[in-house]
């Protein structure tokens, strides 16, 4: 098995699919020491510039200091803490206007989460639709239930395959904002498919939490929805700068991931500090500064995607609608893109190229993600260097 190994991870090398790990030795900012090397990055998913927060660092120390280092066993048995239920409820009341009577359950990770609800939910008999595009906890997530599996890639894809679904119980599962393209799901209408249908409607919220709808509070009040069939999911590692995940829907929903989900039953709660610190965090998210940064992210955005409109149309690369903090340029080939990604590096950016099968062959790309920390003059250097 060895020598068959390294056989595959050597064609994996030539293919330009190899990945490797870069050491931060400085807090998550725009600029940071990567591998002893003072970069400027453009790949981080960190929106709001909350990780390094002093208010965020403030409330984890005191968080530590007043429960600990770690929970100590997992949420059933003794690690559900004050935090972690203070935390629960404040996303429960975030997600009230949108799911009547929701409840919430955090989770360590928002892979953890997808992983926990899809597997749960997806029971013998029912059947689960998931879009193509969607996140790999989503996919893994599918890949563990009981369920029987369709993909679609459209509305009128899904539309023809609920239509044609005899079975009892139908769950669909879609990503709100593409991880890779930066797109937004058409909510409403998916919505409005799973009230037809009388599916359950589970929406990814990793990327959109935090930087869509009004507060930050995410996909579901961008798009004004509200009904019991939703279930929304939201990552804190992202926008809200610090980890874990969090769950909110139908009270029965919850109670049947609190009794069912193996992903929640049997791993240790996280560390009731990171709840402490996500309190402040969701503050932030939500008052004056949150509205400030999620204003400043949209000027960086316009401001980048008008300097690359014509460097894409020289190069023969494709810029995709995106009105996110992710903005890809897709290049093509793999060693294409990773030869303007090292060009990058010489330069002193950090745009990391994403290659095949995070994305389909043919399409490798630089995926720029923008943070309200960036400056004007930090996106007129990544597009003097890309230009150059």
């Amino acid at each position: 098995m060895l020598d068959h190994l390294a056989r595959q991870l050597a064609a994996r090398d030539a293919a330009h699919l190899t990945r490797r790990r870069r050491e931060a030795a400085t807090p998550t900012a725009p600029r940071q020491t990567v591998d002893g090397v003072p970069r400027l990055l453009f790949c981080s998913n960190d929106y709001l510039g909350l990780a390094d927060h002093p208010a965020v660092i403030a409330a984890l120390q005191e968080g530590a200091a007043r429960y600990g280092a770690g929970s100590g066993g997992s949420a059933l048995i003794s690690g559900h803490s004050t935090p972690h239920r203070e935390l629960e409820d404040r996303f429960a009341a975030w997600a009230a206007p949108h799911i009547p009577g929701a409840r919430s359950l955090s989770f360590g990770t928002g892979y953890m989460a997808n992983l926990a609800m899809v597997s749960a939910l997806g029971i013998e008999g029912a059947e689960i639709f998931s879009e193509r595009l969607n996140h790999a906890s989503l996919i893994d997530g599918v890949r563990l239930s009981r369920a029987s599996k369709q993909l679609y890639g459209s509305l009128d894809e899904l539309r023809a395959q609920l239509a044609a679904s005899t079975a009892p119980h139908k769950l669909i599962v879609t990503d709100a904002v593409f991880s890779m393209d930066g797109h937004l799901a058409p909510l409403p209408a998916l919505l409005q498919l799973a009230e037809q249908h009388k599916a359950l409607l589970l929406v990814d919220d990793a990327h959109g939490f935090g930087v869509l709808g009004p507060r930050g509070h995410g996909s579901l009040a961008h798009f004004g929805l509200r009904s019991e069939r939703l279930v929304w999911m939201a990552t804190l590692g992202k926008a809200a700068g610090v980890a874990g995940a969090l769950v909110a829907a139908h009270p029965t929903v919850i109670e049947w991931l609190i009794q069912m989900a193996r992903p929640f039953i049997f791993t240790t709660a996280a560390p009731p500090a990171l709840s402490h610190a996500l309190l402040t965090a969701f503050d932030l998210i939500e008052g004056p500064e949150g509205d400030a940064r999620r204003a400043q992210l949209q000027a960086l955005q316009q401001q980048l995607r008008t300097g690359l409109a014509p460097l894409c149309a020289t190069r023969g690369w494709t810029l995709p609608a995106s009105d996110t903090p992710i903005q890809p340029v897709v290049i093509g080939a793999n060693d294409a893109a990773m030869q303007v990604a090292a060009g990058l590096e010489a330069a002193g950016l950090r745009v990391p190229a994403i290659r095949p099968p995070t994305v389909a062959a043919g399409t490798a790309r630089l995926r720029i993600t923008l943070c309200a920390d960036h400056t004007a003059e930090d996106v007129d250097q990544l597009l003097s260097a890309l230009a150059a």
